[in-house]
């Protein structure tokens, strides 16, 4: 077992200073934050963007993985790797309007251009939240979105053709070529029209109390006139509560808005963007890759399974990662070995964790656990020791 230091990422939709609960983890390991940077996620892993290293030295946590930290099943598989990137995020303001590819959808646009997605792999990923967190996620259930259409002329008029013959039937194939045509019509608009029709609906809605049209006017605060506005028309507002957490799997939409959040995924950098960004847009790849799936968000959040008294888990229907969430209220917990690598991040309290080596738990301890290590952990003082592991083990292992 060692401790590990992660990367910060500092990107402008980031919480500033010390605010954010990147930086406030990331103090642990020495970071004096700067009160006007902002400091948006932690990374937690081997990705070369923002490889972690061992705590008070240079050497990356990837020299230390081999067939018995990784598990002889997993080095093959994963190529000597470790399957997953774990990171805490901290969000300020909203992120893009984005879905992650599917494998082979990776692979073709990996191949295409390199420039562009750095990668062949698929980026499933799950997050859990640590404080009140806002996104969207999938299409909604139509009928909310041809009420939509009905109440925002701005939002119709816009869509065009595709908004008249929006409409919802039982044929679940043809519902989804009608919403595939509306989404279509949308992020084809001239920036011209973009740009008009947001004027109209802001000078419209700004003084209304109503929840979505003041998320509307949030949005446009923060990209102003950006098309990915009007995807608050179309994909389903989620507000969860800590320990809540919700899976997007590959080709469909999703943004988060605000909060923190632990997040985990496929060790991938794949993104295609369409909206709510300055970055590079992909609309003609978004377009065509998206699922369409739709319908309420209350199937997609997930609350975790108790394992123990005090452990959870998230299992995502993916095999590159899990995720533990244990709360010790001065108690003691011996975990057992997971058969696959893991890493620990502490989030609240204090205590101790005891393999092979024993470490002090604070907020912002990170440890890397080797494949198969029983870890016996103790918590102590007036606050509960909270930490999540994320881990990987092969369906073999857990049968």
């Amino acid at each position: 077992m060692q401790a590990i230091t992660g990367t910060t990422q500092s990107y402008d939709w980031g919480k500033l200073g010390d605010v954010s609960q990147v930086a406030k983890l990331a103090s642990a390991n020495g970071l004096v934050p700067d009160i006007s940077k902002p400091y948006a996620e932690l990374w937690m892993g081997t990705h070369p963007n923002g490889p972690s290293t061992i705590t008070g030295s240079a050497t990356t946590l990837k020299s230390l993985l081999n067939k018995q930290t990784l598990s002889p099943g997993i080095y093959e598989k994963y190529n000597g790797d470790l399957p997953f990137l774990f990171k805490v995020l901290s969000i300020r303001k909203a992120l893009s309007i984005q879905a992650h590819p599917d494998k082979i959808l990776a692979a073709k646009l990996h191949a295409e251009r390199p420039d562009i997605y750095k990668d062949g792999n698929h980026k499933p990923e799950m997050a859990i939240a640590l404080t009140e967190f806002e996104a969207f996620i999938a299409f909604r259930p139509l009928e909310e979105i041809a009420q939509h259409l009905k109440e925002y002329p701005e939002f119709r008029d816009l869509v065009g053709q595709a908004g008249i013959d929006f409409t919802v039937s039982s044929d679940v194939a043809k519902n989804k070529e009608s919403l595939k045509k509306l989404f279509h019509a949308l992020q084809t608009s001239t920036q011209e029209q973009i740009t008009e029709a947001i004027r109209k609906l802001i000078s419209r809605i700004h003084t209304s109390t109503k929840p979505l049209d003041q998320l509307l006017c949030r949005l446009d605060s923060q990209f102003k006139n950006d098309v990915g506005t009007f995807c608050a028309f179309l994909l389903n507002y989620v507000t969860l509560k800590p320990g809540e957490a919700i899976f997007l799997a590959a080709n469909e939409p999703h943004a988060y808005l605000s909060g923190d959040c632990i997040e985990c995924m496929a060790a991938s950098d794949n993104v295609v963007r369409s909206g709510l960004t300055p970055k590079y847009k992909d609309v003609d790849t978004l377009v065509s890759m998206l699922t369409y799936n739709y319908g309420s968000a209350n199937k997609q959040i997930l609350t975790g399974e108790q394992v123990t008294k005090q452990t959870k888990e998230y299992n995502p229907p993916i095999e590159e990662f899990s995720i533990y969430q244990t709360v010790l209220d001065n108690q003691n917990e011996l975990q057992a070995g997971v058969q696959g690598p893991s890493i620990i991040i502490v989030v609240n309290g204090n205590g101790t964790f005891a393999g092979d080596k024993e470490f002090q738990a604070k907020p912002g301890t990170i440890l890397f656990v080797p494949s198969g290590m029983e870890i016996n952990v103790k918590s102590f003082g007036a606050d509960k020791l909270i930490f999540y592991r994320a881990f990987c083990e092969l369906p073999t292992s857990r049968m």
